[in-house]
């Protein structure tokens, strides 16, 4: 398994009309569910009249996705999550949330119908959708002295590495990111400074 994938770039949005029926696709980067839950928010802000708010996601590499899930909203069960979640397990891009939002037009389609809808929807989303590569990475919390902060800050910033979070107490606690194949590297440069790795995600 690669440590980079594709991710979203930027969000895209695209229209698929059917026996009146609109299928508004929407495609964009989540890797939390938090961050998913808002930009299903936001959706749901911009088109408050719409009847059905149908979504998937998936987190993680592509190849071994660390979380999926979806949400029919309303719809039949299994004809319109599934579906757009189907589409995301055969696309090779990660950390990606897909939002299908539904104006019905007065003529039913069936759950046959709306398989294919919300599938057709996903889809062209994806097709539309620019990625760009993301560094699969782990998290760690390390626990140094306060002069040793920047020389932390220093090798982070030459391995591409991410502080996330900082408290200050007896010691600097650090939440730092760094790119998988650097997690080895950085427990042996933690333990020459003299740092401790409290806790490895």
């Amino acid at each position: 398994m690669t440590s980079t994938y594709p991710v979203p770039a930027k969000p895209c949005e695209v229209c698929y009309e059917i026996k009146k029926s609109r299928f508004i696709g929407f495609a964009a980067f989540a890797d939390t569910r938090e961050h998913a839950m808002a930009l299903l928010a936001e959706r749901k802000q911009a088109y408050p009249d719409a009847r059905h708010q149908c979504w998937a996601y998936q987190f993680g590499n592509p190849q071994s996705a660390a979380s999926a899930a979806m949400s029919d909203d309303g719809e039949p069960s299994g004809t319109a999550g599934k579906p757009i979640l189907n589409v995301l397990q055969h696309k090779n891009v990660g950390d990606v949330m897909i939002i299908v939002t539904r104006y019905f037009g007065g003529i039913k389609l069936g759950a046959g119908g709306l398989v294919r809808a919300y599938s057709a929807a996903a889809q062209m989303a994806m097709e539309s959708l620019e990625t760009q590569q993301q560094v699969a990475r782990e998290q760690l919390q390390l626990s140094c002295g306060f002069a040793q902060e920047q020389l932390v800050r220093h090798w982070l910033s030459q391995h591409n590495g991410l502080v996330e979070t900082i408290n200050y107490r007896e010691q600097v606690i650090m939440d730092v990111a760094l790119p998988v194949e650097c997690g080895a590297l950085f427990r042996d440069y933690a333990a020459s400074i003299s740092g401790h790795i409290i806790s490895d995600n």
